[in-house]
């Protein structure tokens, strides 16, 4: 099981907050040790299957050793959280499109913050549901 390295940090008059250095913007807070550690495996786990559907693939852990040779991670506590199973491994298939029809999907998906596997996958899983 794969896991991820989050920094736990304390400031006075402030909640635990919780950082990942291999995924930065994902953050969270607890008002305790224990809720902010449980909070930040909801937090890993959102942010993963959001990358999973963005057909994004995640990023390899840093080791510890790499995470607390930055002098602004000293601070704090490390704590390794694991990341969900993901159900299923990405595979990368090729398709054909017209260039105009491809050119559509481009410009929706971008319209929408979709990448265009996301998009594309999206729209899969929502042409089969309505079957």
């Amino acid at each position: 099981m794969r896991s991820y390295i989050a920094l736990i940090h304390k400031d006075a008059d402030s909640d635990f907050g919780v950082s990942f250095p291999d995924l930065p913007g994902v953050v969270t807070a607890g008002s305790s040790i224990d809720e902010a550690r449980a909070l930040a495996q909801e937090a890993l786990a959102l942010h993963l299957e959001g990358m999973a559907e963005d057909g994004e693939a995640p990023p390899e852990p840093s080791t510890l050793d790499v995470i607390m040779a930055v002098r602004e991670n000293r601070d704090a506590v490390a704590a390794l959280i694991p990341a969900p199973s993901l159900q299923a491994r990405a595979i990368r298939i090729s398709v054909t499109f017209p260039e105009d029809v491809l050119g559509e999907v481009d410009r929706y998906a971008e319209m929408h913050g979709y990448t265009r596997s996301g998009f594309l996958q999206s729209a899969a899983k929502k042409a089969i549901k309505a079957i």
